[in-house]
């Protein structure tokens, strides 16, 4: 049952087979069972409850910068296209107004490990626009020293000095969206991006002390040929990004209105995309990067690939983390936070956030409070999505079950994978194979009461 982290085997005729639609698991439950009869109040509540009995978890700040001033097709993020920074600058004050409103609740210390600022286009926000924003978050929390600070970059939205600036800020890690350097495929998606701008923010990033430099990449876009993408690779490979993200493309037009520009005829076939994705991770590994996990890859002294090493590694709404199993709050128009066994997303669009604020209330949409169900089903699918292994004895000593009795189900389900090369199962463990791991969603969602009971899963997208 010894198998290296990294290690992974292709299966095409098992991946075709498996490659059905399923949840990313950022969250158990997912996302789309959140419920509305959570809201203000139950945040509140355990916003207050935070550290209770003077256990301190490590505290992230997630905050969502909505504005873009370019559509890019592919997109399914909660934006707000505009060139008016007019609109950006009110956004900053509501968000210093919820910053406050939230530490107000918490209850204990507010010392934070992490900060993220996602998107939209964080780059779209003007210098004063950031300092502001950072002013407000060290007015209401404690960032603690050598935190990690994350921001989404849009080369195209990022002036020469403008990375000596954000690190001024604190921001120690850049996430780089490159999706494809291929002109034909830019045209397709709108997001015309040079190479060259893409080195020369990776020059600076890495000039200023940027620790670690993450590329996005997206395998089955409009006009993608495997000659191209391998282009692309070769571009890749050469900057040498400490983190890529290889991301598949979910073709959802009837609910992203904006793929409803992208032409049908122009989209790679099933078989394709599984040829590009087979191209990049060969690519990828044979440069010497570790496959983390989902569609992550790492350098081998990364952060990423030693937590996982350490068994530290864990997985939230905002990707692989390594700062452990905390709370996160987010912030902004349909940030999604956790905090204690709950979770809350805020509302989606500007006017009901500012309406929330102005009459001085959280801005809190819809959320979950964990039952014990959920957070064994969870522990079980965190520690296979992040490690590919499972130590049965250690869920039944923290969640006092019975794990052969409580999964009976489940197990049996899996004696189909176990056939297959899939999976290993033992009464101590058990562990994906590196022939199963490209496949852990289909895998995970074994364990997923709510997809058990709903079989609902056109939502979601394609697991390759």
């Amino acid at each position: 049952m010894e198998h290296a982290t990294s290690e992974l085997v292709i299966d095409p005729m098992l991946i075709r087979k498996y490659d059905v639609s399923g949840p990313r698991y950022t969250s158990y439950p997912t996302a789309d069972r959140f419920v509305e009869a959570f809201g203000e109040d139950e945040y509140a509540n355990w916003l207050g409850k935070r550290n209770i009995g003077g256990i301190s978890q490590p505290l992230s700040l997630y905050v969502h910068l909505p504005f873009c001033p370019n559509i890019c097709y592919y997109c399914a993020c909660n934006k707000v296209v505009t060139k008016d920074h007019g609109r950006s600058a009110k956004y900053i004050k509501y968000l210093a107004r919820e910053l406050a409103l939230v530490a107000g609740h918490l209850g204990g210390e507010r010392a934070i490990s992490q900060i993220h600022w996602g998107g939209g286009t964080p780059t779209f926000l003007a210098p004063e626009e950031m300092r502001a924003l950072m002013r407000a978050i060290e007015a209401n929390f404690e960032r603690q020293p050598g935190a990690e600070c994350s921001i989404e970059v849009d080369p195209r939205c990022l002036e020469a000095g403008r990375l000596a600036e954000l690190a001024a800020l604190g921001f120690n890690r850049i996430s780089i969206g490159v999706q494809d350097f291929d002109r034909a495929v830019q045209e397709a998606i709108h997001r015309v991006q040079s190479e060259e701008e893409t080195r020369r923010a990776v020059e600076e990033a890495r000039g200023h002390g940027f620790v670690s430099v993450n590329f996005d990449l997206i395998y089955g876009l409009p006009k993608q040929t495997l000659d191209g993408f391998g282009a692309t690779l070769d571009k890749v490979l050469d900057l040498s990004p400490d983190r890529i993200a290889l991301y598949s493309y979910a073709h959802l037009p009837s609910v992203f209105k904006p793929q409803r520009r992208i032409n049908d005829a122009d989209m790679p076939a099933g078989e394709q995309k599984l040829q590009l994705l087979t191209l990049a991770i060969g690519r990828l590994t044979r440069a010497g990067y570790l496959y983390i996990g989902m569609d992550h890859f790492a350098r081998p002294n990364d952060d990423l690939a030693v937590a996982q090493r350490q068994g530290r590694l864990t997985r939230n709404f905002m990707g692989y983390q390594t700062q452990g199993d905390g709370d996160v709050l987010g912030f902004g128009i349909s940030a999604i936070g956790k905090i204690g066994p709950a979770y809350c997303q805020s509302v989606k669009t500007l006017d009901e956030y500012y309406d929330r604020l102005d009459a001085g209330r959280l801005a809190v949409m819809r959320g979950l409070e964990l039952t014990a169900d959920d957070l064994v089903r969870r522990a079980v699918i965190q520690a296979l999505i992040c490690h590919f292994r499972l130590s049965i004895e250690s869920i039944e000593m923290a969640y006092l079950v019975d794990f052969k009795e409580y999964f009976a189900a489940e197990l049996t389900e899996l004696r189909r994978f176990v056939s297959e090369g899939l999976v290993e199962v033992t009464p101590d463990w058990i562990a994906i194979t590196p022939r199963g791991r490209l496949l852990v969603r289909v895998i995970c969602m074994q364990f997923d009461r709510y997809l058990r009971e709903s079989q609902q899963r056109a939502r979601y997208s394609k697991v390759i």
